[in-house]
């Protein structure tokens, strides 16, 4: 495997802009170990991946007829209440004004990792042999003729709620998390781009799952590069890192806070993979994640919180992201 320290990854990145080669690229949530591959470097039998349409997985899958068993144990509400008073006691010295907590929870499937893959439907997919495999609906940035996209995804409900589209949009918790995390990423796109722009404010998508329908929601924001953008590829990237829906704002401080407040490293969940075909670079956050820890499995998941978060309500959500898009 190729794994680069972050100024390697980042030399590597503006030279193979500059000369418009192609490479898939996947970076660590602490941004410090790095994957990067040109397309012909890549094992299948290792690494196979579909970021939005673009693959290394080739043939038809035939899945699996037995039917999914999907058994979880998350960690208990008690563990988890004190991580969440930590923040919260945090949140009310002032210190963050969103945080991102995550948990790992154990879970049992009858299928493997590189299964779930191939018959997961997500956006953007994964599968890194004996380590983890992801499917994540998140998209990190796109860049596109000289225009930088992000499009933060905060605001989860079961659709089949009564009336689960108002009752989203109108939680006032939901939406002060959601306005808090598209000014992060306004603020951070800006350092790195010019006439950064709200283009859609609050938009639902649904995603079906192995345990039903979700809603969630999301805002685009955009800003424009200079036309040598793909020269500087590995400083934009690495510039806007962490995801602001994944860490919290202020960005450093509440980095900080996670530290404190979480059982464990996070590893590769909530990282970045992307692809750059040459011309133009698409990427996603890497969440909806299971962690293989020999024959362990734990799904990696979590949530933002904020002064009118409640404990109760935030474990739930914890839980209610433990799923597989297999259906």
């Amino acid at each position: 495997m190729a794994i680069y320290s972050q100024q390697e990854a980042i030399t590597q990145m503006n030279n193979k802009g500059r000369a418009g080669k192609p490479f898939l690229f996947l970076i660590n949530y602490a941004a410090d170990v790095i994957h990067l591959y040109e397309p012909h470097e890549i094992d299948n039998r290792k690494l196979l991946y579909d970021l939005n349409g673009i693959t290394n997985f080739s043939g038809f899958y035939q899945a699996n007829e037995q039917k999914l068993s999907w058994e979880t144990k998350p960690v208990s509400f008690a563990v988890y209440e004190r991580a969440f008073h930590s923040v919260a006691d945090e949140i009310k010295a002032g210190n963050s004004y969103l945080t991102n907590l995550t948990f790992p929870t154990l879970v049992r499937t009858n299928i493997s990792s590189e299964d779930i893959f191939k018959q997961a439907k997500a956006p953007y997919k994964l599968w890194l042999k004996d380590h983890f495999v992801c499917f994540s609906p998140e998209i990190f940035v796109r860049i596109k003729e000289n225009k930088i996209y992000s499009f933060p995804m905060k605001g989860t409900i079961d659709a089949t709620l009564p009336y689960a589209e108002n009752i989203i949009l109108a939680d006032y918790k939901e939406e002060a998390e959601h306005a808090t995390i598209v000014d992060l990423i306004r603020n951070d796109l800006s350092r790195v781009a010019s006439e950064v722009r709200v283009k859609r404010y609050r938009y639902l998508d649904k995603i079906t799952t192995n345990k039903g329908e979700l809603l969630q929601v999301s805002s685009e924001i955009e800003g424009r590069l200079t036309t040598d953008w793909p020269s500087r590829i590995g400083d934009i990237l690495f510039g806007l890192l962490p995801a602001g829906s994944i860490s919290g704002a202020p960005k450093k401080k509440t980095l900080e806070i996670i530290a404190n407040a979480e059982i464990d490293d996070r590893g590769f969940y909530t990282g970045i993979v992307g692809y750059f075909n040459g011309k133009s670079l698409d990427s996603a956050v890497m969440i909806r994640f299971i962690e293989q820890q020999g024959k362990v499995l734990l799904f990696r998941s979590g949530g933002g919180i904020t002064s009118r978060s409640m404990a109760e309500k935030e474990y739930k959500e914890l839980i209610q992201k433990v799923y597989v898009p297999i259906y």
